[in-house]
């Protein structure tokens, strides 16, 4: 396969990167795309041997999204598993520093191997650095989302990687609300990054995957082992159909993020709402209905175009009260709605959104 990052290609843009990498050699009657592989077996005597081991299409994906990132990628089954194979990384007894808001997966996971006394939780307000760079201290990883989700909380990533690595931390940021096209955290001194790729990198609500990318090959191959012995693999179609949706990441997100700020704009001040809350970029929103739970709830039922579901990242604008969940956090407000604002076009979205906010009186 062609590999877009290697040293003698100049410096490509990443609109450029999402199209090329990961592509067959270009000699006649090769296909454009790497097909879907659907094989259980390999020949014996190549590097592959098994199905479990890794898959051309596979390599395609992570060509592509690692060269995105800045670092090695390996895909995984879900968002899940590959938060499950990072979280394995920490070793037993270990203490991970984790935001207070964090995806409700994660929380889960965390849990989890707490209670079975695989590792120890410190939870901090991310958007504290101090707070972050006191927690580190005795810290086997830190691990965070900027944005939170779902209180768009950003941090200061290039900060706390310096404070974990003085206290010997490994630094694992999950990237899925910003992708790497709006925010590149192994650059900013991260030693993973997560996605899930079910979200903005497939984009089109038809696809369960997740990836890891790490900035070191002993991570990476730490994290292959992890994917091979737990048997976490993405199946052949899937991977493709992720590929051919990351291919056209830069535009979707361009008009989704700029849908996304209008969105904002128009909706400051709208007496149904308490808050707008923001990062500046990306195309997720979160809205404060006043009133708490029973008038948000009541807002999710009474759209035409925005749906009523809880993933995001996808062609169609999504919409979801989050505190619906039994493991969100109670500090975040009962009222809050995320928006996963999609390519509708801004002033449908804009119209559908204020007509149900005007319905609930």
């Amino acid at each position: 396969m062609h590999d877009a990052s290697t040293p003698d290609t100049p410096a490509l843009h990443p609109d450029t990167l999402a199209v090329i990498a990961g592509r067959p050699a270009k000699t006649p009657d090769q296909p454009m795309s790497v097909p879907v592989h659907l094989t259980s077996t390999y020949v014996a005597g190549g590097e592959l041997e098994y199905g479990r081991y890794g898959n051309p299409t596979w390599t395609a994906f992570e060509e592509t999204l690692g060269a995105l990132e800045g670092g090695r990628c390996i895909a995984f089954a879900s968002g899940m598993a590959a938060i499950a194979a990072v979280l394995d990384l920490v070793e037993p007894g270990g203490t991970v520093v984790a935001p207070r808001h964090s995806y409700t997966g994660t929380v889960a996971a965390l849990q989890e191997r707490e209670e079975q006394g695989r590792l120890r939780a410190v939870y901090v307000d991310i958007t504290d650095t101090a707070a972050v760079a006191a927690a580190c201290d005795g810290a086997a990883m830190v691990w965070f989302e900027s944005p939170t989700n779902p209180a768009l909380e950003v941090a200061d990533i290039a900060a706390i990687a310096r404070a974990a690595h003085e206290h010997g931390a490994l630094v694992a940021v999950d990237n899925t609300f910003a992708t790497p096209l709006l925010q590149r955290p192994l650059a900013l001194g991260a030693d993973v990054v997560v996605h899930s790729a079910t979200k903005y990198i497939s984009g089109h609500s038809d696809v369960l995957m997740g990836a890891v990318v790490t900035a070191s090959d002993e991570l990476a191959d730490a994290t292959v082992q992890r994917r091979s012995l737990h048997g976490a693999i993405p199946a052949p179609l899937e991977t493709f159909l992720a590929l051919r949706g990351l291919r056209t990441l830069p535009v979707r997100l361009e008009r989704a993020q700029a849908t996304a700020q209008e969105l904002v704009r128009r909706l400051a001040g709208h007496p149904a709402l308490e808050e707008v809350r923001y990062p500046g970029f990306g195309a997720i929103v979160s809205i404060v209905v006043r009133g708490g739970a029973e008038p948000a709830d009541a807002l999710v039922q009474r759209t035409s175009l925005w749906v009523h579901a809880t993933s995001l990242g996808g062609v169609e604008s999504t919409f979801e009260r989050r505190r619906r969940w039994a493991l969100e956090q109670p500090t975040i407000p009962e009222g809050l709605v995320r928006l996963s604002v999609g390519l509708e076009h801004v002033d449908d979205l804009h119209g559908d959104l204020v007509r149900a906010l005007d319905s609930l009186g």
